[in-house]
């Protein structure tokens, strides 16, 4: 008994639309036709469309099934480089579901950046954006670090940064500036790296430095770029006197 394309899909557990699909790539051959138009499939358009579903749920791509049915060891290196691509979807799957897992545990927003879920919440939403923009710079050992000093407790001073108003005074500035600048010396301490990231930056220093000097102005008013500047230069000088009198020490043990 003739099947019409209604009846075809179902049986394969498919679509009309996908059996039309397969006719118009040359995978599955037009049937004849009844005296009234309709297309009245057979058992091997059946068998035939079965088998190209099979091939379809093993991942192999319409554009190369041709190849593998014509072949009849069914392309040994066609099915290896597919199963690569498998292992690699599963992977990056099994990845997707542990942020998952770490953005439901932690309660934190869906969209924070990727690995960053358990200092998510120390971040401010500029922060965040900026770590965005990080993921696709800096290398994963460089990525780690600063994992590392957003969790970092003894900084208290991101709220005060998130909240700083861009008329904010002198005082408040300086003050907030000193604060700041502690932190960077500990951080430049314990990551030395942050004195020439070069080496952490695979798309070359050129490009990432202008594109976070972009993202900066843009995400923080001007009263919050100052006191970023302020505590950059205000470490580079806490810095410098401590070599200065760590140099003397060392002379005046030696005298």
């Amino acid at each position: 008994m003739p099947w019409s394309t209604r009846e075809l899909a179902d049986l394969a557990g498919t679509t009309v639309n996908t059996v039309r699909h397969y006719h118009r790539l040359g995978l599955l051959e037009q049937p004849d036709r009844r005296y009234n138009g309709y297309k009245q499939y057979e058992v091997r358009h059946l068998v035939s469309l079965l088998r190209i579903r099979r091939l379809a749920e093993l991942g192999i791509p319409l554009s190369q099934m041709r190849s593998v049915t014509d072949s009849a060891q069914g392309s040994p290196e066609l099915l290896r480089e597919v199963d690569a691509e498998l292992r690699a979807r599963i992977e990056s799957l099994e990845q997707a579901r542990a942020h998952i897992a770490a953005i439901i545990q932690h309660q934190v927003p869906a969209d924070v950046p990727a690995g960053f879920e358990a200092v998510a919440s120390r971040l401010s939403e500029s922060d965040r954006s900026i770590v965005h923009i990080m993921t696709r710079f800096y290398d994963d050992d460089a990525l780690e670090d600063i994992r590392e000093m957003s969790a970092d407790d003894t900084d208290d001073t991101g709220p005060d940064i998130d909240n700083l108003p861009a008329d904010a005074d002198e005082q408040t500035r300086q003050e907030l500036a000193g604060r700041v600048a502690g932190i960077i010396v500990k951080h430049l301490a314990n990551y030395p790296w942050l004195r020439d990231p070069a080496a952490h930056l695979p798309k070359g220093s050129e490009l990432s430095l202008q594109t976070f000097g972009d993202a900066l102005t843009e995400l923080y008013n001007d009263a919050q770029l100052d006191v970023l500047f302020r505590a950059n230069k205000l470490a580079e000088e806490m810095m410098g006197a401590a070599r200065v009198q760590g140099g003397e020490g060392t002379a005046g043990q030696q005298g």
